[in-house]
């Protein structure tokens, strides 16, 4: 005779290490199925839109950012989607904690039927700015946001740090925050103007941002008859040069027309660009960085090819139109 088949719907029965029983019903082993094919899916997409669907790695975070120690903050509740990364296990899910391996099946399917029961305890985090690292607690965020949960209860311990890291930030952005932390390191704007926040989007940005301060700090000393220092420079380029752009950048909506880049991207390109925009654009004497900027602004409002060249990408890419201001939990 043949063997008998195993009821579709009837429940597994996994041993656990003392030698007991634990009775998985079939909804959780269906509930597993489907979140492993929605992180294929997940990392599918992204692919094809060069993203990362990777969470980040605490230690590559602490390396590259320089924590220095931690502060216990008490039990807190939490928002799971500023939860970003794992102390270990950053592999086996995946950003929104998805999980990718088999590996993980047994424990996500016995803590998705215990916190359907009885609840399950807090997790612990890691905190550094907004965002937060799970030390322990990896399954029980995945179950949780899987059921549709917002909030989870979590023991914080937080980590100061010098630069902002924020929910949407990849791999790639921690370590443009490492090259803003050498920025302020030799410029400590964040010391003489707190409100500062120049957050490129690619690397190599600060070095040029350095550069043109030295230039300013050139024509400063000439127009001074003094030796300025480094971080007075900076600042007087910060007030003088970089937020007068910006001021024009919100002022005609700029990042409108360039989706996924922020305002220091514009800053950085008008700046580096000056002599051939003004050409470009028909001035062949020195005008502000400003002057400019409107100019653009202007001519490129004027392109209907450009506008909707940013509609789509706004529309049908979901590219992020951000604001200049830091990330903020919604309401």
């Amino acid at each position: 005779m043949g063997k008998r088949q195993k009821p579709k719907d009837a429940p597994q029965i996994h041993t656990t290490s003392s030698g007991g029983a634990v009775v998985i019903p079939p909804k959780a082993e269906r509930d597993f199925d489907r979140a492993r094919m929605q992180a294929f899916i997940q990392d599918a997409l992204a692919f094809l839109r060069h993203d990362s669907t990777d969470l980040l790695p605490f230690e590559t975070v602490r390396e590259r950012l320089n924590l220095g120690e931690k502060i216990y903050r008490g039990v807190q509740t939490i928002r799971l989607d500023q939860i970003v990364g794992s102390v270990g296990r950053y592999n086996e899910f995946t950003r929104t904690f998805l999980p990718r391996t088999e590996s993980v099946r047994r424990r996500w399917e016995h803590l998705e039927q215990v916190d359907t029961t009885q609840g399950i305890p807090p997790i612990q985090v890691y905190q550094v700015g907004l965002v937060y690292f799970v030390l322990d607690g990896n399954h029980r965020v995945s179950v949780a946001r899987q059921a549709g949960a917002k909030t989870i209860e979590a023991y914080v311990w937080e980590f100061e740090t010098r630069v902002p890291l924020e929910p949407d930030d990849a791999l790639k952005d921690v370590l443009i925050r490492q090259e803003y932390l050498d920025f302020l390191a030799h410029t400590r704007l964040d010391q003489h103007r707190p409100d500062q926040y120049i957050i490129p989007t690619t690397p190599g940005r600060y070095r040029e941002f350095e550069e043109h301060i030295a230039v300013h700090r050139f024509y400063l000393e000439i127009e001074a008859g003094r030796t300025i220092p480094f971080e007075e420079a900076a600042v007087h380029w910060y007030d003088h040069v970089y937020c007068p752009i910006v001021e024009v950048i919100h002022r005609e909506d700029m990042l409108r027309l360039f989706p996924r880049r922020t305002e220091a991207d514009l800053v950085s390109w008008i700046i580096r660009n000056q002599a051939r925009l003004r050409q470009h654009y028909g001035h062949q004497n020195r005008m502000p960085a400003r002057v400019l900027a409107q100019e653009i602004a202007a001519k490129m409002y004027g392109n209907p090819w450009r506008r909707l060249v940013s509609w789509l990408r706004r529309k049908l890419l979901r590219w992020p139109v951000y604001t200049g201001e830091p990330w903020k939990p919604p309401d």
